[in-house]
């Protein structure tokens, strides 16, 4: 039998290798809400292709594992009548094999050819961002050829567009409804620089008459930065593409009233275990769900009023990969402080090569919960592609301040998109901008004080409970 993971796990597949306690080999997207805590070794060996037989360890996992992106074969022993394994052992023998596509293989890698910049790198690069506009049709232009933002803007403009064709799959769908009725797709939507990113290239992408529904989840109301730099966002997509009709979909909660759906949630995000896993599901999960208000003044409707609201939008951009991939993260530039270039280069090729098992599959769970398909334009194989490619002093000069060298280079792909005000956004992880992580240290650890103190973003939940 065979079966598999794409090369950055932007799909869930959860494994349980053959344990003493559970001979049975597993393979689901999700476990179930009463998920095992079977933590013995498992007896199964996994075989790397061309290794012999005598792997020399079992993997150490717990009852439910991320499968670790790949292709896999396995060898059964026997098989009861209705395909169940047998109580004996019936795996005899898994491989995990080569990618045949040796690009593949070598994003994987993820290794850049300019990394230290030379005195004459820095002299003679120049940005000159600002004298490109981006015309109607992305029509070849020599000088902004060589522009790296601007190969960058190209990709993902491909990349977005190849995720949101709406297809013959879509058809009976779109019929249905009235075209001012339907959004057939929506952005998870924070107003910061990625997310306007893709609201921008959904919008050269999606027919005019089509709505966007920008799905933005707040646990503070209008006071949360994310709904603050939603509303803004909103007003700057309005400025830039005015005839299509935009919609903010604000998602209002507070985590006292989430009991039964963060218990949900927990089994959604598992193996992940932490408070910020627990966060950020939440936060993911009830995005995705699209279950909040429009403010029908603020987003231009006919009926101004303020009314109830539930996007009915089947497939979600995600902005997953950004941060990753133009050194977002504050931990990128301590190790720029600590170590120059090579430094925030290992950091950054350490982060793309286990988002996998950090990021993709919890996140991708918690969304395909409602029914809905999120899809990771930044993911895209042509879009890493061409970030290599780039000098790594061109993708973040870590240098400046926050809010201008980190993801530079898509600060200047913002302003080709004529997004002025997002490309001056700085960076905040969900579980920050909504607020869900100060509420959930308030309930769990007392303060924001106590729950810095005990590091509890990377605190595991069943500890805590001890």
């Amino acid at each position: 039998m065979w079966f598999g993971r794409d090369a950055f796990g932007r799909r869930s597949l959860l494994v349980h290798w053959p344990s003493p306690d559970d001979p049975r080999f597993i393979l689901s997207s999700v476990s179930p809400p009463s998920f095992a805590s079977n933590n013995s070794a498992p007896t199964v060996k996994v075989m790397e292709s061309g290794e012999d037989n005598d792997f020399p360890e079992s993997t150490n996992m717990s009852y439910w594992e991320e499968l670790p992106c790949g292709i896999y074969s396995i060898q059964l022993k026997s098989l009861e009548k209705s395909g169940m394994c047998m109580k004996e052992a019936c795996v005899s023998e898994v491989r995990r094999h080569d990618w045949i596509n040796s690009s593949l293989d070598e994003l994987i890698q993820w290794k850049r050819k300019s990394i230290v910049p030379t005195v004459d790198d820095l002299t003679s690069h120049q940005n000159s961002v600002g004298d490109y506009c981006l015309s109607q049709s992305f029509r070849n232009s020599t000088e902004a050829d060589k522009n790296a933002a601007y190969k960058v803007l190209i990709a993902l403009r491909e990349s977005v567009m190849l995720r949101t064709n709406l297809n013959r799959l879509f058809q009976d769908d779109l019929n249905k409804l009235k075209d001012d009725e339907l959004a057939p797709i929506a952005i998870l939507f924070s107003g910061g620089l990625d997310s306007m990113i893709l609201a921008a290239l959904l919008d050269q992408c999606l027919d005019s008459k089509w709505t966007i529904d920008l799905l933005n989840v707040s646990f503070d109301g209008q006071l949360a930065p994310d709904r603050i730099s939603a509303l803004a966002g909103l007003k700057e997509l309005q400025r830039i593409s005015p005839i299509r009709r935009w919609r903010l979909v604000e998602i209002d909660t507070v985590l006292t009233n989430l009991k039964g759906e963060s218990e949900h949630v927990m089994s959604l995000i598992y193996p992940s275990n932490t408070y910020m896993d627990l966060n950020i599901g939440i936060a993911l999960w009830l995005a995705a769900g699209g279950d909040g208000w429009v403010d029908g003044s603020i987003c231009n409707m006919q009926d101004g009023c303020r009314y109830k609201y539930k996007s009915t939008s089947r497939v979600l951009l995600v902005g997953s990969g950004a941060d990753e991939q133009c050194a977002g993260y504050g931990r990128h530039r301590t190790k720029y402080r600590l170590g120059g270039w090579v430094l925030l280069d290992e950091e950054m090729r350490l982060d793309v090569q286990r988002i996998w098992k950090r990021n993709m599959g919890r996140d991708d769970r918690c969304i395909s919960d409602h029914g809905k398909e999120a899809r990771f334009p930044f993911l895209d194989e042509n879009v890493i592609k061409t970030l290599l490619e780039i000098p790594l002093w061109d993708i973040a000069k870590l240098d400046e301040p926050v809010g201008k060298g980190d993801k530079k280079i898509l600060r200047e792909v913002a302003n080709l998109l004529g997004l002025k005000e997002a490309a001056l956004q700085p960076k905040r992880a969900i579980q920050f901008g909504s607020r869900i992580a100060r509420e959930s240290n308030r309930k769990n650890f007392g303060s924001n004080r106590a729950a810095n103190q005990a590091s509890a973003g990377s605190v595991e939940i069943h500890q805590r409970a001890r």
